[in-house]
């Protein structure tokens, strides 16, 4: 989002790889992706950064400018693959179908 910069990429890095998402020995949500040795993927999605508390169609003036978070993105990338290297990713920008299970259903939106 617009005002985002290094600082909040290192913060977000160390979320990704330590956010206790995943089960532990007794079935617990008490597990990290580096605890349990596992992969992160990573597909940009502007539209999160959208403001749909008025109207009935979605503001994305709180978006980043493309270059900008374009730039940001490679710079997460670069960061957390320097410190977890089992790092997948999606193309910026491009219109992409990517599939997934939604074991439980769980899902977290991080914020830094």
């Amino acid at each position: 989002e617009n005002g985002d910069g290094a600082r909040q990429v290192g913060k977000l890095v160390n979320k990704v790889l330590n956010y206790r998402i995943f089960p532990d020995a007794q079935g617990r949500m008490n597990a990290s992706v580096k605890d349990i040795d596992g992969g992160v993927l990573v597909v940009s999605q502007f539209t999160l950064a959208a403001d749909t508390k008025k109207g009935l169609r979605p503001s994305f003036t709180p978006a980043a400018p493309p270059q900008d978070a374009e730039n940001l993105y490679q710079f997460f990338l670069a960061e957390l693959a320097a410190s977890h290297g089992a790092v997948a990713s999606g193309i910026f920008g491009a219109d992409m179908q990517v599939s997934l299970t939604n074991d439980g259903p769980v899902t977290f939106l991080l914020e830094v």
